[in-house]
């Protein structure tokens, strides 16, 4: 997969565990896996590994999101710009190789295809707020 399906990805499995509990992850990965017809050992392992490590950061995330979310909370926030801006987050926070940019962009890109009208508006303006 290219660097760009594998965060939709993660995406979509990160946005599954806004409705299970996150120690259900290994069901929702094996389910994904039986629904994603093609997918190689190398992308499972590695939606897996970004799925558990942004799991593991959530309270820092969150925390992180809700100090610059004027207005708002992440109690607040639909499911989809959340789940978009925790990934952003974590990628601009813990994963240096990947340019602030990008991780905004493709937050963004993102909210256009999975999120309301007001998404990508909503999600940019969260995760500039973040610009280092």
């Amino acid at each position: 997969m290219t660097r760009r399906e594998l965060r939709e990805n993660t995406f979509k499995m990160l946005f599954r565990i806004e409705f299970y509990d996150a120690g259900e992850l290994p069901e929702q990965m094996k389910l994904f896996e039986e629904e994603t017809p093609g997918l190689k050992a190398e992308d499972l392992a590695y939606l897996k590994q970004k799925c558990e490590d942004v799991i593991t950061h959530l309270e820092e995330i969150d925390e992180a999101v809700n100090a610059v979310a004027e207005g708002w909370k992440t109690s607040r926030m639909g499911k989809v710009d959340l789940t978009l801006i925790r990934l952003a987050v974590y990628e601009i926070r813990f994963e240096e190789e990947i340019p602030y940019k990008v991780s905004v962009n493709e937050a963004v890109e993102l909210a256009k295809k999975y999120g309301t009208n007001e998404s990508p508006s909503f999600v940019n303006g969260i995760l500039a707020k973040f610009a280092a």
